[in-house]
């Protein structure tokens, strides 16, 4: 006797994406260099010009950003299929402007001075590029996670740039770093002079610019990046 077997159509159950799969892991390095936002994406440029002249202001900046870039990916990629598209953008600063008004109620409670030294500049994240860029570009069609990783890298990615840029411009500048004289006394009395230039936001566009210059003469990909 013949037993036909009926075939039940398979069922492919889809892997569970790693927590760090490639294209998480993409997601939080891409921004870093290769996607960076100010210098291949060429946003969040203003902030950069105006904190950079010092190094404590400019890495609490970048603090800042990364923290509410991070959790406003997250919080729009949870609640994205309940928002209607005609009101995202508004529920979109919503989010974005509760995460800063956090920031800067925390920092002029615990670091008045740096503050004081970002003044409205902590207050205008809610109009950064990067913030609002990331949350239509990414957050608004991707799952929590990698929008989070997401977050974090173009965070991390701005505050590289304000990093490096507000060292030179501290070192050179000033003569410190973090507050801490690193220009020996000697060079002084054999007739070094702090660069004032560097203190002047000009001289942050142009670092940027030499940044950006490095950046594409090592990386080939950057080269036909407009």
């Amino acid at each position: 006797m013949s037993v036909e077997t009926a075939s039940a159509p398979a069922v492919q159950e889809s892997k569970k994406e790693g927590l760090f799969s490639k294209k998480n892991r993409r997601a939080l390095s891409d921004p870093l260099d290769d996607n960076n936002p100010i210098t291949v994406q060429v946003l969040g440029i203003c902030s950069a010009l105006a904190v950079t002249v010092q190094v404590k202001p400019a890495i609490i900046m970048a603090i800042g950003v990364t923290l509410v870039t991070a959790f406003s990916n997250l919080i729009i990629s949870v609640i994205r299929d309940s928002i209607p598209g005609r009101i995202r953008m508004i529920v979109q600063l919503v989010v974005v402007a509760l995460l800063v008004t956090l920031v800067d109620q925390i920092l002029k409670a615990y670091m008045f001075d740096v503050s004081k030294k970002l003044s409205v500049f902590v207050g205008l994240i809610i109009t950064n590029c990067i913030v609002m860029g990331r949350l239509e570009a990414y957050a608004m069609s991707q799952k929590p996670w990698p929008s989070f990783l997401d977050g974090i890298g173009n965070g991390l990615g701005y505050g590289i740039i304000l990093v490096v840029v507000a060292i030179i411009r501290e070192v050179f500048g000033s003569g410190t770093l973090l507050g801490f004289k690193v220009i020996p006394q000697w060079a002084y009395d054999m007739g070094y002079v702090n660069n004032g230039m560097m203190m002047l936001p000009p001289m942050a566009l142009f670092l940027i610019g030499i940044y950006i210059w490095i950046q594409r003469g090592r990386n080939p990909k950057l080269y036909n990046v407009s």
